[in-house]
């Protein structure tokens, strides 16, 4: 079986001139030169060995991808559009640089070891996480790590997040503007100083500048699956005083607009609802989801650039990065009258 070596003598190149052709590192290598080492390569079917480069450079090419929100029902983590979105730009970022990318739910610090020992990771972005043990055992691991959406504020963590707050604040006031003063607010479970927790946050910033009392009864807080968020919306269609909804995710709201429908109840003819994420379920939702964007694509490509620096030793220019988001008006809020 052909080796590293008797391909990079073949093509007339140093072993590390081909390690970098392999791992899409080509920037310095010309087209000619490409195309002759991935001939060879062919040719004398070479399959680059993962436990070979670990232990040539005592280093794992393994990053991982790690969710910590669990979910009652299965396919919640991946079924969400915008964790594939943001965890394919991870993917490919780390693929340019000769990384291997693995996703897995961890639940508890004792899984977190197990999957640790057993793949050698040579970092891991994560998310779903709040302050407590499962955290400070991450810490105590001594790998790098990058965060998505946390509100963990300590010297020395890097966090991807966003303006939740301001988000939920949009959201609530585009009802508001247009004449709607009841308006439910549907999440999953909400924590203190979490993603949720922020998007409420601003629900209730909204409500306040236009003199409308917080209604914790309006508050919805369920699992984000499929069918929950059907059931959801069968639920919202029998409260006629509800004319708004604010879904905190683009999922959601689809699924509860399927179980408004179900029930007779049209969108936005008798309710409107705003979602948050602005992936392709808007577009596809009929009538197109209104909703706040965020760049789910850019979310991964800096927590891979944090990463990257990390490993390489070199400094993270911004260790906390909040992106911007924005109101994305399509179909799915009307205007409607209000009585004095």
């Amino acid at each position: 079986m052909a080796t590293l070596k008797d391909i990079a003598l073949e093509a007339g190149v140093s072993i590390t001139t081909v390690s970098n052709v392999i791992h899409s590192k080509k920037s310095r290598v010309s087209p000619e030169l490409v195309e002759k080492i991935h001939e060879i390569i062919m040719r004398e079917n070479y399959v680059p060995s993962m436990a070979a480069r670990t232990l040539a450079n005592n280093a794992s090419p393994i990053i991982g991808i790690i969710n910590h929100m669990m979910f009652r029902s299965g396919g919640g983590f991946m079924a969400d559009p915008f964790h594939n979105t943001f965890m394919g730009s991870i993917e490919d970022r780390m693929r340019e640089n000769g990384y291997f990318v693995m996703v897995r739910t961890v639940e508890d610090p004792g899984a977190l070891d197990i999957v640790h020992r057993n793949w050698n990771m040579a970092g891991m972005i994560l998310t779903g996480l709040f302050q407590d043990a499962f955290f400070e055992h991450l810490h105590g691991l001594g790998i790098p790590y990058v965060l998505i959406d946390s509100y963990i504020d300590l010297p020395g963590v890097h966090n991807v997040g966003l303006e939740d707050q301001k988000g939920g604040y949009l959201a609530t006031k585009r009802l508001l503007e247009g004449g709607h003063r009841v308006i439910a607010f549907t999440s999953p479970c909400i924590r203190e100083k979490g993603v949720v927790e922020q998007r409420l946050n601003g629900y209730k910033q909204a409500l306040a500048e236009y003199n409308v009392p917080f209604d914790s009864n309006l508050v919805f807080e369920q699992e984000i699956s499929i069918s929950e968020s059907i059931h959801l919306g069968e639920v919202l269609s029998r409260k006629k005083e509800i004319t708004g909804i604010f879904a905190s995710a683009d999922i959601l709201a689809a699924g509860i607009m399927t179980g408004l429908r179900l029930k007779g109840v049209n969108v936005p003819e008798n309710k409107s609802i705003i979602g948050f994420d602005d992936n392709y379920l808007c577009r596809i939702t009929s009538p197109q989801l209104t909703t706040i964007h965020q760049d789910a694509n850019e979310k991964g490509l800096i927590a891979s650039e944090m990463m990257l620096a990390q490993l390489q030793g070199k400094p993270v220019k911004k260790k906390n990065v909040i992106l911007p988001v924005r109101l994305i008006e399509r179909e799915s809020v009307r205007s409607i009258k209000t009585t004095k």
